[in-house]
């Protein structure tokens, strides 16, 4: 019985990190180069930086700690850059970062996920680890959908060719 619950936990996990990188992805296609490291004001990261920041957090949780895997993260760099990348290769390091972090919890084991570890500070299981991960991963892509939209003042068309109106039975 304990496998089905861990087996739902890894699907559940993974839809979600799917979802986000679909809809960062689709944000994407609506900037440029130019737009990419553009700052809404001086207390917030462009485009660019927000995606050099999940690959930075989702190694350290995912992959350095739930993956038991040296932890080399450099959190500052990820919020000086201000140029450097182009969108391709910011996508290519997240769709990279994305793949690694999915193989790392699917492959997790039963003890992996519920054994305690420090990360940050903070003092959390594996799944801890993963949900932190996904919530963060997610307040970051909503960040990003916003100011995609604030750039190009249209709609980002995440759930075009969806009927979210549809109710369950």
């Amino acid at each position: 019985m304990k496998a089905d619950w861990i087996q739902d936990f890894k699907e559940n996990t993974l839809y979600r990190i799917d979802e986000s990188t679909r809809m960062i992805q689709i944000a994407f296609t609506k900037v440029d180069d130019q737009q990419l490291w553009q700052r809404p004001n001086g207390s917030s990261n462009s485009l660019g930086n927000q995606v050099l920041h999940l690959c930075g957090n989702m190694t350290q949780y995912v992959i350095s700690s739930l993956g038991e895997q040296e932890d080399n993260r450099n959190r500052d760099a990820e919020f000086d850059a201000t140029d450097g990348y182009s969108k391709e290769v910011l996508i290519e390091k997240l769709l990279t970062t994305v793949a690694d972090v999915k193989d790392t919890i699917q492959n997790a084991t039963e003890e992996q996920l519920l054994k305690k570890r420090d990360v940050q500070g903070f003092h959390f299981s594996g799944m801890g680890c993963v949900i932190h991960a996904v919530e963060h991963y997610s307040y970051h892509t909503g960040q990003i959908a916003f100011w995609v939209k604030e750039l190009i003042n249209q709609p980002l068309g995440f759930y075009d060719g969806f009927d979210l109106n549809e109710n369950n039975p």
